[in-house]
């Protein structure tokens, strides 16, 4: 005998009629050991049970912490009320580090657009959101360069006081930034050359000149971009020996031909020898010098690729240093057969 099924619109009514389950409010917990009408129940949230305060049975396991989940990142001792944010930003202070986004769903009505217009107009001024704006660059492009957060906060605090000062007011933001990245570069003794910011940034060469010489001279910083200076009144961050560590990383050269090439380039400025040459050039000629004097010889055309001049500036400083290089090697390099004069090629 065949029984007639339900229709699918009678199941369904059968199903919203139904009692939704939620819990049960007449009914209350208490401890089956005790049995106190007025049980005592603790929650532990520290271990996640529910236990009688009174006979210390547990009751249940694995109770959820519904309490606010307050966060700090004060530095002073208390409680922090805000439970929100990352931790503030000191190049930010004073400046409204909370942002609220508004969705675009409406219907089509075209609230949304009226509201974000509205939110961005009183949240901050203009100068604010350029502020922000010129941030958000500064951390991408030291991103983009693998510097460090060091250097992008040197960069941020320097871009800050230009912009409160009206130091380069009508200078395009690019060179500004450029400009604030390059003697950030120096500061952390991190040398970066005007061919390399220049090329990360897409920033001119004259426009990086002209910011970064009014940042000298309104900040009052030594020649070189930055105040720490030796005792000899050089400057470690713009010589040329700081530049042989990413050129022989970068040509994988050994740690000794990186130390000698150091100790050449001292040596040539102690007796003159390419003065008045650029720091990448004199780093470029050095390393050819050095490369063909330990046996470890690599072509012009490498080098000028890593260090960003050409080859015949390098060759140009080799042939300075082929002149002197009595003076330049030291005796001890031959005797130990580390260094022979004789594999330095005569260049014409």
């Amino acid at each position: 005998m065949a029984f007639a099924q339900p229709f699918p619109l009678a199941a369904a009514a059968q199903k919203i009629h139904q009692p939704a389950f939620g819990p049960d409010l007449a009914v209350r917990l208490i401890c089956p050991e005790c049995r106190d009408p007025n049980p005592n129940i603790v929650e532990e949230f520290g271990s996640g049970d529910l236990v009688c305060g009174s006979c210390g049975l547990v009751l249940g396991d694995r109770i959820v912490d519904t309490r606010s989940e307050w966060r700090t990142f004060a530095n002073d001792e208390g409680d922090d009320p805000s439970r929100v944010g990352a931790a503030s930003d000191p190049v930010l202070e004073g400046i409204e580090q909370l942002d609220t986004l508004i969705s675009y769903r409406d219907g089509g009505t075209g609230i949304a657009r009226e509201l974000q217009r509205a939110a961005s107009r009183s949240q901050s001024s203009r100068s604010e959101r350029n502020l922000l704006t010129a941030f958000r660059d500064i951390g991408s492009w030291c991103d983009q360069f693998s510097l460090p957060k060091t250097i992008s906060d040197i960069a941020k605090q320097l871009y800050k006081r230009s912009d409160e000062e009206k130091l380069l007011r009508g200078k395009p933001l690019e060179a500004v930034i450029a400009a604030c990245i390059f003697i950030a570069c120096r500061q952390a003794h991190v040398p970066r050359t005007f061919r390399e910011i220049c090329n990360l940034t897409h920033v001119s060469k004259k426009s990086l000149g002209q910011c970064y010489k009014a940042l000298e001279q309104a900040f009052n910083l030594s020649p070189g971009a930055t105040a720490q200076v030796n005792a000899n009144g050089s400057n470690p961050s713009t010589g040329p020996e700081n530049l042989l560590v990413r050129y022989c990383n970068h040509l994988d050269l050994p740690a000794n031909v990186q130390s000698i090439c150091g100790d050449i380039i001292v040596a040539a400025r102690q007796h003159g020898v390419a003065d008045g040459r650029s720091p990448v050039s004199i780093a470029g000629g050095a390393i050819y010098f050095t490369c063909h004097l330990l046996g470890k010889p690599k072509s012009s055309r490498d080098i000028s690729v890593v260090a960003g001049v050409s080859e015949g500036t390098i060759k140009l400083v080799y042939r300075l240093y082929y002149l002197e290089k009595e003076k330049l090697v030291k005796e001890e390099w031959i005797k130990e057969g580390r260094a022979d004069l004789d594999r330095l090629p005569v260049e014409r």
